[in-house]
């Protein structure tokens, strides 16, 4: 649970394409309209209209020909909605069976697209998943941070956005003092919320605030900076390229979360990490909570190709997931 929404269910949806050579690729996202507008509903109806009529006239003769047609999916559906959603469980279903059926790695995708300073086993070797603390109830937050801590986990995400924030932060602040502690806020407060709460927690040691003002406030990042020494984290306001070079224009894009389902695939969020390096912008692969390892591999192989990654969620389906 968080500021906007709270969860029982997992509800992601896995696509798969076949080849007629009878190669089988899969793909998964999970919409969420507080993200990027899209529904279950709207993402099945995108796949079906818009997405399976292209991949029925699609015929590549070489891995290189497959990514440019890969990379070529549209981005909306055919009433011209934002689909970035559906798009990234097609993407991810393309890459890997054109990758199965060329016998080429899909790592060959960002030499096609020019980056070449990416390559296999960046950041995977170094990186360690972190762990998310998603409760409103105190005593719970304090037995999941102990589970993870026990676990060998060493950074931590805190939501945050409700009356009870205050207690949670400084207690797991204390607790983490040897830890990298940051917050989410998921675009809970308003510009006056923000500046009175994180001028309060000035002495606590923070790696990053995420999203701290709704998607569409963006505007008023440049204001809250001024106020704060804390490092800006973007999420829901970062779903394509031409978000992230907005968000650098206005002087605050401190660090990206990338996630992978909300940014369209794979080969856009190598985009957004390319982009977020020229310009000296941390780096997060994100994750969609209740992710089956579908998409966690996707995310495994962004850190196998993105050096510099600093913070990393996801990878803990099997923990997850009951069925």
């Amino acid at each position: 649970e968080h500021a906007t929404s709270q969860r029982r269910l997992a509800d992601p949806i896995v696509f798969s394409v076949e080849l007629n050579s009878h190669v089988t690729g899969f793909g998964e996202t999970l919409p969420r309209p507080y993200v990027t507008g899209e529904t279950i509903a709207s993402v099945i109806e995108a796949i079906t209209k818009t997405y399976a009529p292209i991949l029925l006239e699609m015929h590549p003769e070489s891995f290189p020909h497959a990514l440019e047609a890969i990379d070529a999916l549209p981005w909306s559906d055919t009433e011209a909605a934002p689909a970035p959603a559906a798009r990234a469980a097609v993407e991810l279903a393309l890459l890997d069976a054109y990758s199965k059926h060329s016998h080429r790695p899909i790592s060959d995708a960002v030499g096609w697209m020019g980056m070449n300073e990416f390559g296999p086993n960046c950041s995977l070797r170094t990186i360690r998943h972190s762990g998310v603390l998603a409760t409103s109830r105190l005593a719970s937050m304090k037995r999941n941070l102990r589970l993870m801590w026990w676990y060998g986990l060493r950074n931590f995400k805190l939501k945050v956005g409700d009356d009870g924030d205050d207690e949670r932060l400084r207690w797991a602040s204390n607790y983490l003092a040897r830890a990298s502690l940051r917050l989410d806020v998921n675009g809970a407060w308003t510009l006056p919320d923000a500046i009175e709460r994180l001028s309060r927690w000035n002495n606590v040691n923070l790696a990053a605030i995420e999203q701290p003002l709704a998607k569409g406030d963006e505007g008023s990042l440049p204001e809250l900076k001024k106020h704060i020494d804390v490092p800006l984290m973007h999420d829901e306001s970062l779903i394509t390229i031409d978000d992230a070079k907005r968000l650098v224009d206005l002087g605050v894009a401190d660090a990206f979360n990338i996630r992978i389902s909300k940014c369209g695939g794979l080969m856009p969020s190598l985009r957004l990490a390319h982009f977020a390096r020229k310009h000296g912008v941390l780096i997060q692969l994100g994750c969609m909570v209740g992710e089956t390892s579908i998409l966690s591999a996707a995310g495994r192989k962004f850190l196998e190709l993105v050096p510099g990654v600093r913070f990393a969620e996801g990878s803990f389906g099997p923990l997850l997931l009951t069925h």
